[in-house]
């Protein structure tokens, strides 16, 4: 306590100013239901809603700083990030609503009718709302997940709102998409468990190219990119014969790069073709392009031999030998690759079960 003599220092305009002000801040308002409004309880609902909004916004960017340094984490701290800055938000609103005074059992009829309006209103904001923190606690879009949306939108999982996800793409532009979106709808995750994905390159080369010296040239231009990972047994940098077109023969480059590759598959499927060009013009290969042969079957009443003496055109015949004995077998990398998995499918299927092409026994 102050003794009062410490009192007769203050003066006396002072003393009246405080009496005046702890009148005013007890002045009722307006009575809502039991109780009084009053200005001091008006303030005071207000500083502290403005001190958990900014306890709340000061959490958030503690929380970021402590992800960017620990990108490993970065989900689990996420989740926290988001109970803290919730928390602090809702505990200040009911502080606030506590410091009015206000007894809300007594406005619980109206409460309830509040209730219903608000529910039809704001159905949309609760879904979402909703589908934000089962996306949270789901963990199966986490932070810096690289997801493909249907409709085609592509980026990384930058935030996850409590209304839209924010997905930053290649391009460094922001694409929001609504929460339900992405659990209603079938999204496809390129980096869900930071695990690889396989790239798919295609490429032509004109009839008459060698299969061997064409696979040798593009598996060492594949190996030469930076960020294509090393070969395992269970995922290896291949070419495949995929097709025969009308002018060329249709190939397929397919190759695992990093988890950062994966992330921008425009930048990465650009990288490869160009690597995939110049091995194939290093090597010599030709890459045909669309083209008609016009064919002269007579000229001046004379055909075939004739006809070319007579233009004086000596057109040498190469021939092919097809289906010779002991004929040089070429690696055939989509022929392992379906192997290996049939030998993965054989070791992982379940004691007494039919094979897929297994017919029962009668």
């Amino acid at each position: 306590m102050v003794p009062a003599m410490a009192l007769d220092f203050i003066p006396r305009e002072i003393h009246e100013l405080v009496r005046d002000l702890t009148n005013v801040a007890d002045f009722k308002l307006l009575m809502v239901g039991k109780s009084y409004l009053t200005p001091g309880g008006i303030l005071a609902c207000i500083v502290f809603i403005l001190l958990a909004l900014g306890a709340s916004r000061i959490a958030g960017r503690v929380f970021r700083r402590v992800r960017d340094r620990a990108p490993q984490s970065a989900p689990s701290i996420y989740i926290a990030e988001k109970l803290t800055t919730y928390g602090t938000v809702v505990i200040g609103i009911y502080m606030g609503v506590a410091a009015l005074g206000v007894d809300l059992s007594s406005l619980s009829l109206f409460a309830g009718a509040l209730g219903v309006g608000l529910g039809f209103g704001l159905q949309g904001v609760v879904k979402e709302f909703i589908s934000g923190l089962v996306l949270i606690f789901d963990r199966l879009i986490r932070i810096g997940d690289y997801l493909e949306l249907q409709t085609g939108e592509r980026g990384v999982v930058a935030e996850i709102g409590p209304r839209a996800v924010r997905l930053r793409n290649n391009d460094d532009l922001d694409v929001l998409v609504p929460n339900s979106r992405l659990i209603e709808q079938p999204i496809t995750n390129w980096t869900h468990q930071n695990s690889a994905r396989r790239m798919h390159i295609p490429f032509r080369v004109a009839y008459g190219s060698d299969k061997a010296a064409v696979r040798d040239a593009v598996l060492k231009a594949a190996h030469d990119v930076p960020f294509t990972m090393e070969d395992t047994a269970r995922r290896r940098t291949q070419v495949w014969l995929v097709g025969f077109g009308e002018s060329a023969m249709s190939f397929e480059l397919v190759v695992w790069p990093t988890l950062e590759a994966v992330k921008r598959p425009n930048a990465a499927h650009a990288a490869y073709t160009w690597a995939i060009e110049d091995a194939l013009r290093g090597g010599a290969f030709e890459i045909p392009f669309p083209q008609q042969e016009l064919r002269l079957r007579g000229l001046f009443g004379q055909e075939g031999d004739a006809a070319r003496d007579a233009l004086r055109l000596k057109m040498p015949r190469k021939t092919t030998p097809t289906g010779e004995a002991g004929a040089a077998v070429t690696p055939n990398d989509a022929a392992e690759d379906l192997a290996r998995g049939a030998e993965e499918d054989a070791e992982n299927a379940v004691p007494g079960m039919m094979a897929p092409d297994e017919k029962p026994s009668t």
